[in-house]
């Protein structure tokens, strides 16, 4: 039986409907993660290693500099005190982006919803495994611009993830492939 008898019998629907929107982009979406969660992980590592109880490296002058610091908060150092917060707010991104991943046809979506997730790997495990530990864990931050927070790779990824949820969302594609007009 061809896709078009299969559609107009009324059987396997969900098979003509997923050749209708193309194939899951889940693939793309996990080396996209993967690629950002490695690149924070050895970027960190290296940054550790060689930079950490040094004097700040000026990149472009005084304009950016390399300097690292352990920051139990988040952006600009808020909220030091709600470290546990954090962790779960990562790990709850990292749960929506799965259930999200499901019904995930779009590639741009793919792109932006692996930034997210691979970011928030990278920031989740400091929380988890560097000192103290147990959810409390310090993120290693080392990109320091002039008059600006402190950042690493994992926050560079989740920021653009982000802002390319918001140009796909008004755009009015869905991660479904799908496109509405409001």
């Amino acid at each position: 039986m061809t896709e078009a008898e299969q559609t107009t019998t009324g059987t396997p629907a969900a098979a003509a409907d997923t050749t209708a929107k193309g194939r899951r982009r889940i693939g793309v979406l996990l080396a996209v993660a993967a690629f950002a969660y490695l690149l924070d992980l050895g970027s960190k590592l290296v940054v550790v290693a060689k930079l950490e109880h040094h004097d700040p490296i000026e990149v472009i002058g005084t304009w950016l500099q390399l300097e690292v610091i352990r920051n139990r908060g988040a952006a600009f150092g808020i909220g030091e005190a709600m470290t546990v917060v954090f962790t779960v707010i990562a790990s709850a991104v990292i749960v929506v982006i799965a259930r999200i991943a499901r019904k995930l046809y779009s590639l741009p979506w793919a792109i932006a919803l692996g930034l997210l997730l691979g970011g928030a790997l990278g920031n989740l495990t400091d929380r988890l495994f560097r000192s103290p530990g147990g959810l409390q864990g310090g993120v290693v931050d080392f990109i320091a611009p002039s008059g600006f927070a402190v950042f690493n790779l994992a926050d560079s990824a989740i920021v653009c993830g982000g802002f390319l949820i918001v140009i796909l969302s008004f755009r009015g594609l869905d991660p479904d492939g799908t496109v509405h007009q409001d």
